[in-house]
């Protein structure tokens, strides 16, 4: 017989990792993260993860440089990064928003190491 958990994670109580994002509900192969107010001007370098990425934008503005493209994030937006894929944000306006990440990005520090190529 299958066992199940029930997880609830609320987000004002969720652990907050190096980047500054928020760990929410993590299950054994996929979980959630909250980028929350994320300042205008931010960028992240290029990066590359272990992990693939869909994402959703509650509010503000990002660019998402992808595959020699530049995708520009707004309200009701969605995307996806795949494992492995070179990438980097820009914050054009205060930005917040969900991420599901497969497998956990928190496991083993995936967010926390670098792929050597940054």
């Amino acid at each position: 017989m299958a066992t199940s958990t029930v997880k609830k994670v609320n987000s004002a109580d969720a652990p907050q990792g190096a980047m500054g994002q928020k760990y929410l509900a993590s299950g054994k192969s996929v979980s959630m993260r909250l980028w929350q107010g994320e300042p205008a001007g931010e960028s992240c370098p290029a990066t590359e993860r272990q992990y693939e990425v869909v994402g959703y934008v509650i509010s503000g503005e990002a660019e998402l440089n992808l595959a020699g493209q530049t995708i520009f994030l707004e309200p009701g937006d969605c995307w996806v990064v795949p494992a492995g894929a070179r990438h980097s944000y820009h914050i054009r306006k205060e930005f917040t928003a969900i991420e599901a990440t497969c497998p956990p990005a928190h496991v083993h520090a995936r967010d926390e190491q670098p792929t050597g190529r940054e």
